[in-house]
């Protein structure tokens, strides 16, 4: 209690404070700018993260040289709470990371569109449409951020599989998991204890059970909830769950980072991570040695699906409306989606950067298997919701792997929720 309350009191402190040191004073009579940007994140206290935010700053120096830039690292699971109350209070950072999807659209009205500002970087970076809203941009992306679904190869042989054949049908992969089950590992490792679970495993099987044209208008806007196929997706993770294909205690398992290390013990064969700085190929490739680590496509559920690798833009710097020059702040933001940085990026941390200019060759067959799927990969389906419906989806899920809920009523409450905004 002790230890919560300090950080409470931490976090007060911070968000008082970021709001004082807000965004370049003055103008300097030769064009540049004077003053302090304040950065929120949770990335820059990392430190593989240290090279990148070098290398952004020292870019930005370059351009705006009498301009301090203060990364304050938030902790990630308060993050978004600490932000709305910033917003609530109409001051706190500069600048400001947001994930993708509806936890940056839903707060679009305390930011800066940047559209004017980083035209020049439009085809150099991918993953602009997780940041954009009614046509307007909202932050320039960093990385791409998908849901592959990773093996391992060595319990696929303990299992008497073919390791370089992954179950391109659910029906085959429901027999690979019975195999896998008798070798003394579950087929699932699953976290679900933040309701986190549910978005990996919509967006990484989706394209197996949607056909083509619910995929399409999912993303657009216009979901079905009624439609049989987005029942089978909430079908097959009570079905999971009740055939004991995850690990034990899913709903009271924390994906970040207990459900990812019992994929990287060998007690799981399968896990639905991520491809960007972690629960990923390179947080995975210091337990599995590269050769041992798969990447497989979605299984097949409904006939005729041509499945996809999901990705959007995973992570991105936004500026604040409050903000008192609005160009040098998106002079940040350029640069801390500079090729040099994001390099140092991909580099130290493993991120699939949003700069398609990076040569990812050397990062092992996981990596090459990624992006060689990213020309056919569509965005993800949890992406397109709300954060409010995410919420309950998170909420629902666990309901779902407890039996309290029916899948009927689990979509029904979603719907409801989604119809709402």
């Amino acid at each position: 209690m002790k230890q919560r309350a300090l950080w409470s009191a931490v976090l007060v402190v911070g968000l008082a404070t970021a709001g004082c040191g807000s965004a370049s004073d003055t103008s300097s009579s030769s064009g540049g700018s004077t003053g302090k940007l304040v950065v929120w994140d949770w990335k820059s206290g990392e430190p593989s993260a240290a090279a990148y935010i070098d290398k952004a700053k020292a870019d930005f120096a370059t351009k705006h040289p009498d301009v301090t830039v203060e990364f304050v690292a938030q902790p990630f699971d308060q993050y978004y709470t600490l932000l709305g109350a910033a917003i609530q209070s109409g001051k706190g950072p500069d600048v400001m990371l947001f994930n993708g999807g509806g936890q940056i659209r839903d707060r679009v009205d305390a930011l800066v569109p940047l559209d004017e500002y980083v035209a020049d970087d439009k085809q150099r970076l991918a993953g602009w449409d997780a940041f954009t809203k009614d046509g307007k941009t909202y932050a320039g992306p960093v990385t791409l951020q998908g849901h592959p679904i990773y093996y391992n190869k060595e319990l696929y042989t303990k299992a008497g599989l073919d390791p370089a054949s992954p179950a391109t049908t659910w029906d085959k992969f429901l027999a690979d998991c019975a195999a896998i089950d008798k070798a003394g590992a579950k087929c699932f490792a699953l976290g679900n204890k933040e309701g986190a679970g549910i978005q990996f495993w919509l967006s990484a099987l989706g394209s197996g059970v949607l056909t083509a044209q619910e995929y399409d208008d999912w993303i657009a806007g216009k979901r079905d909830w009624n439609s049989p196929n987005v029942k089978r997706v909430f079908q097959l993770w009570k079905d999971a769950g009740d055939a004991g294909l995850n690990n034990d205690g899913a709903n009271s398992t924390a994906m970040f980072n207990d459900a990812f290390a019992l994929f990287q013990s060998a007690k799981a064969a399968h896990v639905i991570g991520l491809m960007s700085d972690v629960g990923h190929w390179k947080d995975f490739n210091e337990f599995l040695t590269p050769d041992k680590l798969g990447v497989m496509s979605a299984p097949v559920v409904t006939a005729g699906t041509t499945p996809s690798l999901a990705y959007d833009g995973g992570i991105g710097y936004a500026v604040a409306k409050w903000t008192k020059d609005p160009k040098v702040a998106a002079d940040l933001v350029r640069s801390l989606t500079s090729t040099e940085a994001l390099t140092a990026f991909y580099a130290e941390a493993g991120a699939i950067a949003s700069d398609t200019t990076i040569d990812v060759s050397q990062a092992g067959p996981a990596a090459a298997t990624i992006v060689g799927q990213l020309k056919s990969g569509k965005p993800a389906l949890h992406v397109a919701l709300s954060s409010k419906t995410l919420d309950l989806m998170g909420r629902v899920s666990q309901q779902l792997l407890s039996g309290s809920i029916s899948v009927d009523e689990a979509v029904k409450q979603l719907a409801a929720s989604d119809q709402a905004g």
